[in-house]
Formats: C-alpha cells, structure tokens, sequence
C-alpha cells in the first residue's frame, strides 16, 4: 500500500475531522469592577466616575469573529496582584452581575444580545444596574472598533438587551444601533 492510500484510508478511518483551525491574539475590552482595590477610574467613556473600567486584555481566540469576540467579553477575570490582603476572585462585571452575551451575524448586521434575566449587582460592587450595561455596552463598541480597524466593509451593530421585566425595563432604552467604519 503506497502512502497516499494509507492517509486516505487513516483519513476515512478517523472519527476526528482533519481540520485545521486558526488562534488568533486578540484585544477583548472587559467591563471590569475595580472594588476592593482603593482607587476610581475617574470619568469614564461612560461620563461618570467609577470604581470601575473598561480595559483590554489580549486572548488567544478561535471561531466565528466577531461573534467570538463578543461572547468572550464575559470571560471570567481575576486581577493579578502582588498585595496578599487582595482577595477578589472576579472582577468582570458581565460574569458578575450575571449577564449573559451573545451575538450572531445576520444578513442586516451584527446582532448583539445583552441579557439581563439573572441580573443581580453585589453588595460590594458600588454601582447600579444602569451604570453596569453602559460599561458593557463601551466595552462591545471597543471591541468591535479593533475588530473593524483591518476591515474593508462597514459593519452594522445592533444591540439589544433581553430577558427584562418589570424592575429593570427601563434598561431597554439602552438598546442601540450603529455602524463601524463608514466610508
């Protein structure tokens, strides 16, 4: 049996598929709490000043891009630290107040879904439920912008927030639409 049948035959053989897939090193912004720490962000992309920030962090990334971008958004993070009286294990806001995120690309855009059915902010994390979702909702558009930066074509973002109820729908007027990298 010559070479070329035995990759053939190992190839029909195999239950994994023989594919090949693509890491990329990427910037991914994060709503992150900066609680147990002493220091504010002073004003924010959101106006505000916070105890907390939206900070890139490089990740080594592989899928279907942007839509893996967004969802590793809420990816858990834990401050490095060099202080033993620090002790925070969780610093982003998404995986701490509960927020799902997912996105998918359709023939009108990129749609981006924030949802909010599970959302809870932590005693200790001194901010409202409002202040979380603009911290996210920079955090997307940060994101993107990178993600866009080589790109020829414009991109259209909607971003929509999900799963409200009573106490939280006024948070659905946060919901926006943009486009990235108009001519």
């Amino acid at each position: 049996m010559n070479l070329k049948a035995l990759f053939a035959l190992l190839a029909l053989a195999s239950p994994l598929p023989l594919a090949a897939t693509t890491i990329s090193v990427v910037p991914v912004y994060e709503p992150l709490s900066m609680h147990g720490t002493d220091v504010d962000d002073g004003i924010t992309d959101t106006g505000e000043a916070l105890q907390a920030t939206v900070a890139a962090r490089p990740m080594a990334l592989t899928g279907a891009f942007p839509e893996v971008l967004l969802e590793s958004i809420r990816s858990p993070h834990k401050f490095p630290s060099n202080n033993p009286n620090y002790t925070v294990e969780e610093v982003n806001l998404l995986v701490l107040c509960n927020i799902g995120i997912g996105a998918e690309v359709t023939e009108e855009g990129l749609k981006v879904r924030l949802n909010i059915a599970n959302l809870t902010v932590p005693e200790d994390v001194d901010l409202t439920a409002r202040q979380v979702l603009k911290l996210a909702l920079v955090a997307i558009r940060k994101t993107l912008e990178e993600y866009q930066k080589p790109q020829t074509e414009p991109l259209k973002v909607a971003i929509l927030i999900e799963g409200v109820n009573d106490g939280t729908a006024s948070l659905k007027e946060l919901e926006t639409n943009y486009v990235l990298g108009q001519q």
